[in-house]
Formats: C-alpha cells, structure tokens, sequence
C-alpha cells in the first residue's frame, strides 16, 4: 500500500516562509507525478502545484505563482513545497498527492490516486 507522509506544516505570520514535505513510506511505486493540493472548511480541494518525474515541469496555481516551489528528490520519491511570503489566505489543511499514470494535466484531484493525511498550514495577519 502507498502511504503518503506529509510533514512541515504549523502557524507562522503573514510574510513567513515555511517548507513542507511529503515521503512514501509505503510500497515503492514510480509515480508519474506528483502535487500538492489544499482546502479549507466547506470549501472543494484546490490545486496548489504539481511536477511531473519526466520533464519535471512544475505547474501553480495562479494564487501562489512567484511564492510557491515544487521540487522533487526522485531518488527518494519524495515532493516538496517551499512556501515564501505566505498570506493569510494561504491558510488551509495541505494535501500530498501522487499518480502512476501518465496524463496530460496534473491540476486536478481526480488526476491523483493517493493522498496524504494533510498537514495543517495556519498563517495569522
């Protein structure tokens, strides 16, 4: 079984940096791809970055472009989130997300097949 582990979230302020990490610690598997996603409370899981093992091009989301960065270690299956500047509005549980398949696009929650538990991401004004 795959189990995603996500690490590095807490409470910082506005204009705080923090980095956030998410490891499989389960069965070994090539993934294509790998994401973050985040949500908060009542509201649908929204993209935040993504990057695929080939090519490695990342994609943001337009809310966090110039702030965020996804980078992989593929020697260790392992995705990050550098997170800089980070606004009040940035505040939400942050979900890891991987796939072993192929696609076109990896912005989307149902591009992904396994997810972590989530790590709370709290940043106060």
């Amino acid at each position: 079984q795959v189990t995603l582990v996500e690490s590095g979230g807490g409470v910082v302020q506005a204009g705080d940096s923090l980095r956030l990490s998410c490891a499989n610690s389960g069965r070994t598997f090539s993934s294509a791809a790998m994401g973050w996603f985040r949500q908060v409370p009542g509201k649908e899981r929204d993209f935040v970055a993504s990057v695929a093992w080939q090519g490695g091009v990342p994609y943001y989301a337009d809310s966090v472009k110039g702030r965020f960065t996804i980078s992989r270690d593929n020697a260790r299956n392992t995705v990050y989130l550098q997170m800089n500047s980070l606004k009040p509005e940035d505040t939400a549980v942050y979900y890891c997300a991987a796939t072993q398949y192929h696609s076109s696009s990896y912005t989307k929650p149902t591009a992904f097949d396994y997810w972590g538990q989530g790590t709370q991401v709290t940043v106060s004004s």
